[in-house]
């Protein structure tokens, strides 16, 4: 076989993106980005946020942050000041509370307490969106009467205010209201519902005098919720309703207000899916996406949730030739073909498959292995997921390390007809670093063009800097240093992944632009979606401007 492995490199050409190509497709995607701005119907997207929190903001809030995996739930407390707090770990090790563990979040003018994360069960992505959030609804229901289960009628409020941080496409024309779009990441909801009034809805029953029955909620787990409020649990009001991107942006500003040297500049989601957020010149946006209720100033930046890998940005993968004979099988048997093709490169839900489908077309057409030889996962689909791949597959480089872990896995055990060799390992290994690598490549090729589009990165061919939206920032020019305020199991949990981001940021930025040049950061936004819920939460509330809020609750 040894003579095959020799010719792999040729065979995986495809995959492989050359410095020269990225440059290019920095530019493709900046040019992309913002025609998108003044013309997508569906990226691009703005929000009625028009400025950045101070770090001052103070106040209790409830948040909920539904994504693609997991649903999220904490009372959020921002402190307005920069001490060390200790930070309630929410998640015990079977989602039970742990009020007794405690741990330091990288933002130490917030406390987090009372946390519980769920996953969210097939079944509820494909049912309909009443049943969806009604489940939501009982979860919510769980963690408030957690929060007040030992407070005095005196201490309960009437009203809680609701941040709620949303990981899929909507329209916003107010802050506490959204219209959902379609969704992806396996969510076939299609009615386009309220977003605030559902969330509303599925609670709204938990709050009636006198609710002592037992109710199951729809997530097919033990999540039972038994008001003992004889009076019902307190109502809720939506406060400031954001995506994930918006709201990872939102958290690490928080607590890195912008200073001479540095500004954060986007929210970056890369986990299951892929979205970012940046703030844009009202006029780069069409006029008919500006939010009617925002009085646009001279001044004046608007947050964009751009969902960035809907299909809008095709035709600059295609004009590169990126989208290989693999991605273009995945597209056709996805869910909703064509839908987002730079995600199903680059995202958690997708990667695991791609290496599949290039794993199984190396072993049968490049190598001649019958295809009846093959272990079960390797011919299932879905059966090669991102996880494993991070778990079993990215943390060696010694095939025969490999083969002992894969003869040990369900579904790619050896057989009479299959062998692991050190050879078929290091072919694994290195379609498996290949997708990866290609992967981290677009993201940064994408977070360097999004900062062309917004302005805070200058290359020839393109505006100049953003000079009203660092105004706005009171931000001299030029500023050092950009933050990407990053969230997700992808980036964050992944071997060696964001490394890889961060080192194709400054080499692509090098080869694209003179010095000086600013440096483009990741930063963790550590429960981003969460925390940034809360963030939005008390820049809408007269109460997030004093202590008043936090003082009337125990």
């Amino acid at each position: 076989m040894s003579h095959h492995i020799k010719n792999l490199d040729d065979w995986l050409e495809p995959l492989h993106i050359s410095s020269v190509r990225l440059c290019s497709l920095v530019r493709q995607l900046a040019t992309t980005y913002s025609d998108l701005a003044l013309h997508s119907t569906d990226q691009f997207l703005a929000t009625p946020i028009t400025s950045l929190p101070t770090g001052r903001e103070t106040g209790e809030y409830l948040t909920i942050d539904l994504g693609g995996t997991n649903l999220r739930i904490a009372f959020v407390t921002l402190l307005g000041s920069s001490q060390d707090v200790q930070v309630g770990c929410p998640e015990g090790p079977d989602n039970e509370f742990a009020h007794d563990r405690k741990t330091h979040l990288p933002m130490g003018n917030v406390r987090k307490s009372y946390g519980r994360s769920w996953p969210i069960h097939e079944h509820l992505k494909v049912e309909k969106a009443e049943d969806l959030f009604a489940w939501v609804g009982d979860c919510l229901a769980e963690v408030v009467e957690a929060r007040f289960f030992h407070a005095t009628p005196e201490q309960i409020p009437n009203e809680i205010p609701l941040g709620i941080t949303f990981s899929f496409p909507m329209m916003q024309s107010t802050i506490t209201e959204a219209t959902l779009m379609p969704m992806g990441k396996g969510f076939t909801i299609t009615s386009n519902p309220d977003l605030g009034g559902m969330v509303l809805k599925g609670y709204e029953r938990y709050t009636k005098p006198h609710v002592n029955d037992r109710k199951r909620g729809l997530g097919g787990s033990d999540n039972h919720v038994w008001s003992r409020l004889s009076e019902g649990l307190p109502n809720i009001r939506i406060a400031a309703i954001s995506n994930d991107a918006v709201a990872t942006l939102l958290s690490l500003a928080y607590s890195t207000r912008a200073t001479l040297e540095r500004k954060t500049a986007i929210g970056l989601i890369l986990g299951t899916g892929c979205n970012a957020a940046v703030c844009l010149k009202p006029e780069a946006l069409g006029s008919s996406k500006r939010p009617s209720d925002v009085a646009v100033s001279d001044h004046a930046v608007l947050m964009v949730n751009t969902e960035w890998t809907l299909r809008g940005t095709t035709p600059a993968l295609c004009a590169l030739d990126l989208i290989t004979r693999w991605d273009k099988t995945l597209d056709e048997e996805s869910q909703t073909p064509g839908f987002q093709p730079f995600e199903y490169m680059t995202a958690g839900s997708y990667l695991g498959e791609v290496v599949r489908l290039v794993l199984v077309d190396t072993y049968t057409d490049f190598l001649q292995i019958q295809r009846s030889c093959l272990p079960s996962a390797l011919l299932q689909r879905q059966a090669v997921t991102t996880p494993f791949l991070a778990q079993i597959v990215a943390t060696t480089d010694i095939p025969h390390m490999l083969a002992g872990r894969l003869r040990d896995t369900p579904g790619f055990e050896e057989s009479e007809l299959w062998t692991w060799t050190v050879d078929l390992c290091a072919v694994f290994l290195k379609i498996e670093s290949l997708v990866l690598r290609r992967s981290a490549a677009m993201i940064a090729a994408a977070i360097l063009a999004l900062l062309i589009t917004s302005g805070d990165i200058v290359v020839d061919g393109f505006p100049g800097p953003n000079t009203t939206t660092r105004s706005h920032l009171n931000l001299p020019e030029p500023v050092g240093e950009l933050v990407v305020a990053y969230c997700g199991g992808l980036i964050c949990l992944y071997p060696d992944y964001k490394e890889q981001i961060q080192m194709f940021l400054d080499t692509i930025l090098h080869d694209l632009t003179p010095s000086p040049r600013p440096r483009v950061v990741l930063r963790e936004a550590s429960e981003g979606g969460v925390i940034g819920a809360g963030v939005l939460s008390a820049l809408q509330c007269p109460s997030g401007k004093d202590d008043e809020q936090r003082s009337r609750w125990p």
